[in-house]
């Protein structure tokens, strides 16, 4: 299986220091530095540990596609390849495909990740829905850049079809696992179905004009909009990156009071923290949500921000980078962002969970920086 990835490029920009009158800080010196190098390899090393986790194992020799881990991780890999002056995927990122289009193929013969046999009703139903969505998006994501849509993300794209709902109040979106966890677990099925539309919206343009294809778009586009006003930030932030892959989900007016809400969200050190953006949301252990800016707020908002146009160097999305620049660990090449859910052991594996997303879109959005 051969696949060909094309890579953004990056420009620094500066974090400043002297202070806007919008409270947020501002800069005319050095830029500061991150290294693509060690965030590749935290990312490699995080995907080599949930490949041979038996918590992960699933049936056939394959492993469950995470939302946390894995998902991020197919997306901005490859944004690494041209800096890193890279040839062909790395070899955990030829693993992650081989496993996906592994079960893709066998769609029809592979178990749900969660059966209801073991995990209970209606859990069969939300794995397969919840699969075929992310299945959809990592294999759409790596053919789309060559502007080629493969017989496997074809398949993908077919299944994740499949499972659309069509009847109900969620017609137009997707059984979606439901573990009460946020951001992606817990009265997620919206944020499934942003991502669905954002594999169907970056498929090629042959494949999005078929009949068939525009009737199952038209579900999931009155769906989104339909539901909409009652999602939580974050979630409306996913919407505004589907909306630039996708015709007709927000005007311009609509996408600009997204915008600007979450801008209002930013902190004084030009980051953002995630608990602004859930709600009111609460950990289940009774601990409460940390506040202080951390990367996978500030990579998420900053990466759809410049999806939508927004040029680097606004102040506040200006700000956001820079504290992308100066907030990479070092030593391990991440970016830290914290349990929605309850107090985690940062250093632990299961504690680097949001920290592996948060990674990912760090790396997207300073790829990404025009």
């Amino acid at each position: 299986m051969k696949r060909t990835i094309v890579a953004a490029c990056f420009m620094p920009v500066c974090l400043s220091a002297v202070i806007l009158a919008t409270g947020i800080p501002s800069s005319t010196s050095e830029p500061a530095t991150w290294s693509s190098k060690a965030a590749a390899s935290y990312l490699d090393g995080r995907m080599v540990w949930w490949m041979g986790w038996k918590v992960a194992a699933r049936d056939h020799g394959t492993f469950c596609v995470s939302c946390h881990t894995v998902v991020p991780y197919a997306m901005a890999r490859p944004a690494l390849r041209a800096s890193l002056a890279e040839k062909a995927p790395s070899l955990p990122e030829r693993q992650l495909l081989d496993d996906v289009v592994k079960r893709v193929r066998m769609w029809k013969e592979v178990e749900p990740a969660y059966p209801d046999e073991t995990r209970g009703f209606p859990k069969s139903a939300e794995s397969l829905g919840t699969e075929s969505v992310l299945n959809a998006v990592i294999l759409v994501g790596y053919d789309a850049p060559a502007g080629n849509l493969g017989p496997d993300a074809r398949q993908a794209l077919e299944n994740m079809w499949g499972k659309q709902l069509t009847t109900g109040d969620a017609r137009g979106a997707w059984p979606w696992l439901e573990f009460h966890n946020s951001p992606w677990e817990g009265n997620s099925q919206y944020y499934g179905a942003t991502l669905a539309a954002i594999a169907a919206g970056s498929a090629t343009s042959d494949y999005q004009l078929s009949q068939e294809v525009q009737d199952h778009m038209e579900l999931l586009r009155e769906y989104l909009i339909r539901e909409r006003a009652s999602q939580t930030l974050i979630d409306r932030v996913m919407l505004l990156w589907a909306s630039t892959k996708v015709p007709g989900l927000l005007s311009l007016p609509e996408q600009k009071t997204i915008e600007t809400e979450a801008l209002s969200k930013q902190q004084a050190d030009g980051g953002f923290s995630l608990s602004s953006f859930v709600g009111d949301w609460k950990r289940h252990d009774g601990t409460p949500l940390e506040t202080r800016s951390d990367g996978y707020a500030t990579g998420i908002v900053s990466f759809v921000l410049e999806q939508t146009g927004m040029k680097s160097d606004q102040p506040e999305l200006r700000q956001a980078l820079g504290w992308l620049r100066t907030n990479q660990d070092k030593a391990e090449g991440r970016w830290l962002a914290y349990s929605l859910n309850k107090q985690r052991d940062l250093s632990s594996d299961v504690g680097r969970f949001m920290s592996d997303a948060a990674t990912a879109f760090a790396v997207l959005a300073l790829q990404n920086a025009n």
